[in-house]
């Protein structure tokens, strides 16, 4: 196993101690405002999707105003890429499936190059796309944070006023583990076994975590005049919502009930604004729905290549009802928008015939990947859609 790899299997094996990172596996958030226009005519805002009554009574069904999907253009943690390969007619042609296969009217787009960023967010919205853009890294000190978030604020507003469809900023994502300065640590693994131990004073690392984002919401303000969130570990950090436009969640809980999601998802309604998932999903085999943001942590790192144990069986279907029945709860529920993570996991292939090192069981993605080189995560790759591709493509041409 390569140094790199090992690295990944370790940082992944931190994470999962934590029972916190949803999402980290495929590479790796209230004074209500107005609702802005929606992202495709004829979509309903949620402060306008519940309850209403239309002519005669009957009730007016909830909609998804902002039908989305995750996208990754390079998310770098311990000196790797998650998209080793990349360029942008590669990228051209993924967005162009975003909005003319899978039906989205929006991309969550995230990562850790500014110039990707605005190039995918500006290819994105000449297909039509509405964007939201987040800044995304591992250990960058907050300095360093700030001014990331600096260069794409100004970026993407210009983006904002060049363009007719929505651009939102979310300024971050996860700050408690992903940001030093916060959790005592010197890096993620150094910050992650300190909150392990657990003694330590929630109520200081919370003000530390506020602190910090704060700063970065007055950057994003003095930069950006559009709509602003944040991709918050719904389980973890206490955000204070006033300072934002719209109520951003990483949510990736599983109930066999909706009335569970109704029940975890309450508390964020009380702020009064707009509430976006930013990331939801499972990965794709059987139980993956109930694991749930930890569906990734099935991988066996401890030989020279990943392993897919034998008791996983591949099930996209499993994939499919599942993201199939959360766009339902997000839609009852009246959220604003729902984007699932991810579109496609290029550093996890689809290995057919070698079932225990087909490495997409464990991905997130809507899109199986097959390499050239299955080995060389830079190598040329062709992309198919699973079965959650088209029943999310069926969901958003229906609703």
């Amino acid at each position: 196993m390569s140094e790199s790899r090992m690295d990944r299997a370790q940082f992944l094996r931190r994470a999962a101690a934590l029972g916190l990172l949803a999402g980290v596996g495929g590479t790796a958030a209230a004074g209500a405002l107005p609702p802005l226009a929606a992202a495709a005519e004829g979509s309903e805002t949620q402060a306008g999707s519940r309850g209403a009554g239309e002519a005669g009574g009957r009730r007016r069904h909830p909609r998804l105003a902002f039908k989305g999907v995750a996208y990754d253009v390079g998310t770098g943690f311990l000196g790797d890429d998650s998209r080793a390969r990349w360029n942008h007619e590669l990228m051209r042609g993924e967005i162009r499936a975003v909005r003319h296969r899978l039906h989205a009217n929006w991309v969550s787009i995230y990562g850790s190059n500014v110039e990707r960023l605005v190039e995918t967010a500006e290819v994105a919205l000449r297909q039509g796309l509405a964007v939201s853009v987040q800044p995304r890294a591992f250990d960058e000190p907050q300095a360093d944070a700030l001014e990331k978030l600096r260069q794409v604020a100004v970026a993407v507003e210009g983006l904002r006023r060049r363009y007719d469809k929505e651009v939102i900023l979310a300024v971050g994502c996860e700050f408690m583990l992903f940001t030093p300065g916060i959790v005592p640590g010197a890096d993620f693994f150094e910050r992650v076994e300190y909150l392990t131990k657990g003694e330590f004073d929630m109520k200081e690392l919370q003000r530390k975590f506020r602190t910090f984002t704060a700063q970065m919401v007055k950057v994003a303000r003095r930069n950006f005049q559009g709509r602003i969130t944040y991709g918050a570990a719904h389980d973890l950090e206490n955000v204070d919502w006033s300072l934002f436009d719209i109520v951003g969640l990483d949510y990736y809980s599983y109930h066999e009930d909706p009335a569970g999601h109704t029940k975890e998802l309450a508390p964020f309604k009380k702020w009064g604004k707009p509430i976006m998932i930013l990331e939801f999903g499972c990965c794709t085999f059987t139980g993956a729905p109930e694991l749930g943001g930890m569906g990734w942590d099935i991988v066996d790192f401890s030989g020279d290549v990943p392993v897919i144990p034998p008791q996983y069986t591949r099930d996209e279907q499993a994939q499919a009802d599942h993201l199939a029945n959360m766009l339902e709860v997000f839609t009852d529920e009246g959220f604003l928008g729902a984007s699932m993570y991810t579109f496609i996991s290029s550093d996890a292939p689809h290995r057919p015939n070698d079932r225990p090192h087909d490495e997409d069981i464990a991905a997130f993605s809507l899109c199986k990947v097959r390499r050239k080189d299955s080995d060389d995560p830079a190598s040329p790759y062709r992309w198919e859609p699973k079965k959650s591709f088209h029943s999310v493509a069926r969901y958003y041409a229906t609703h």
